[in-house]
């Protein structure tokens, strides 16, 4: 296959980064528009109307890659709950019960799911006497002391022209990875995110926890275009915020239907429960930047109920995107001609030669040639730098699809090469090297310490050892005592600051 390459540039000029910051978000509408089947949160981070508002529902981004310490399988990602802040508590970040959870592969290119990973999930609480979600370090997934906990079923269904012919459960009651509440509560996450490491029959492994938010950006876009001036790029947007992350990694000749067609369509979506007790699909993933910049808001909704077999519809969105005119507007950069028919065939059909099946079916996956080694030495803009084993062959964690999704929507395909980008290059964690490759999450313990602290934990530790009362025996006591010496302390301070509130009221005039 011939790789579609480009030299690599210097630094880029302020008018470079200028037209990068609106051509993102003309890109972004691009990709947007080429995905519009249906209903996705591509890269959603609240992407349409209804979904903003039930984030355990809204699936933010989903990656799909050879595996680089393992090339003969294949690994996808998909992720939840976007704009996790890590010190949300006390009622921290879990997957929905009443929702399935779902990784969609269609093997052959023709629009329709033939294989389903169903994830659905329970939650367990040790005491429902306490508002706390652990009740002292928590040094296992199975310590005591972790009083919230979530386990998982995973279901493999075969289907053709969307009928079951085959359902199996390949997992049962596999705990998940907790919301990282902070260093005191989880002194070594690390050991946490391993145990939540399963490994299934045939090679396979599983995951599901909490995750650093691997995609990185300047959401600023949204803010006149970057502030109208391109006065607001370089900042990474997603920084310290988590996300709730399942990871699959599965031989590849279990999801590619033969070595002679290796290329793969990948989709996530998830369901929920209605009133009746029926599940209908409230959100759905592809390709990044789909549905939250390329569809109108009037098809947002749509897209993220409908499947790739419907994406028809949606095709004007891709065609005719509204994000170039509006950095023409506004930037004075010439918008390509259109029809696009470029972003047809970079978003919904595969690139030929590259990771476009035969017979395709034009639809909105992230496609992914299992044929492709990984890369030694991966490149942040994937195939516009050569390096056929990145986005849009699939999408790995490092590559930087905001940058090459602008270069593509402003014309990188049809002769108008450019260099654009919101100048953000990398994440801001590193990846892991093994299986689930995404970065720790952010602690919620994060930020300076109070004075008279130390990184010892000293001053707790001896607040603790205060509160331990003659003759205690249990850890359990001692943790509940001193979460009520807190809520004692709370309790005192507020009631002291509403006495002075209410001396100050009968001085003042009104």
């Amino acid at each position: 296959m011939t790789p579609i390459s480009r030299s690599s540039s210097g630094r880029r000029s302020v008018a470079t980064l200028v037209c990068g910051a609106l051509a993102a978000g003309g890109l972004a509408a691009a990709g947007v528009a080429t995905l519009e089947p249906g209903a996705a949160s591509a890269s959603s981070h609240r992407e349409a109307p209804l979904i903003s508002g039930q984030p355990q529902f809204d699936n933010t981004d989903v990656y799909a890659f050879v595996s680089p310490d393992h090339p003969d399988t294949t690994t996808l990602v998909a992720n939840w709950i976007p704009f996790e802040e890590p010190a949300g508590g006390p009622n921290f970040f879990t997957f929905a019960e009443d929702a399935q959870y779902d990784l969609h592969i269609d093997n052959n290119g023709d629009a329709q799911g033939d294989l389903l990973f169903r994830y659905t999930f329970k939650t367990h609480t040790k005491n429902d006497k306490t508002f706390l979600y652990n009740t002292g370090a928590v040094t296992s997934l199975d310590d005591p002391d972790l009083n919230i906990t979530q386990t998982y079923d995973i279901e493999m269904i075969k289907l053709r022209k969307q009928k079951v012919t085959y359902k199996t459960k390949i997992a049962d009651d596999v705990p998940v990875a907790p919301s990282n509440v902070g260093k005191a509560s989880m002194p070594d996450y690390a050991t946490l995110r391993n145990e939540a490491v399963h490994k299934l029959t045939n090679g396979a492994k599983t995951f599901a926890g909490q995750a650093d938010d691997p995609f990185f950006l300047d959401l600023r876009v949204f803010d006149l275009l970057y502030g109208g001036n391109l006065s607001e790029v370089g900042n990474d947007t997603l920084k310290g915020y988590n996300v709730n992350s399942i990871a699959l990694q599965v031989p590849t000749d279990m999801i590619a239907e033969s070595k002679e067609q290796p290329v793969v369509g990948i989709w996530s979506t998830t369901q929920r429960k209605n009133a009746q007790g029926y599940f209908s699909q409230v959100s759905r993933l592809g390709m990044p930047l789909v549905n939250e910049v390329v569809n109108p808001i009037k098809d947002k909704d749509k897209f993220n109920a409908s499947s790739p077999w419907e994406d028809a519809q949606f095709l004007k969105n891709v065609t005719n995107p509204e994000l170039p005119k509006l950095i023409e507007a506004i930037y004075k950069i010439p918008a390509p001609k259109e029809p696009r028919n470029d972003l047809v065939d970079v978003f919904l059909k595969g690139v030929e030669g590259l990771n476009q099946p035969p017979h395709v079916t034009p639809s909105e996956q992230l496609r992914l040639n299992t044929s492709i080694k990984p890369a030694a030495e991966p490149k942040r803009l994937g195939v516009l730098d050569g390096d056929n084993a990145g986005f849009p062959n699939g999408r790995r964690l490092s590559d930087d699809v905001l940058d090459a999704a602008l270069q593509v929507v402003e014309g990188e395909l049809v002769g108008a090469k450019n260099d654009l980008g919101d100048a953000v290059d990398k994440n801001d964690k590193d990846f892991e090297k093994a299986f689930p490759y995404v970065a720790l999450p952010t602690e919620g313990s994060r930020g300076p310490l109070a004075k008279g602290t130390s990184e010892g934990n000293d001053v707790r530790n001896q607040l603790g050892d205060a509160l331990q009362p003659a003759g205690a025996g249990g850890m359990d006591d001692t943790t509940l005592i001193a979460g009520s010496a807190g809520a004692g302390a709370l309790g005192i301070l507020l009631i002291g600051g509403a006495l002075m509130w209410w001396r100050r009221m009968r001085e003042r005039a009104y």
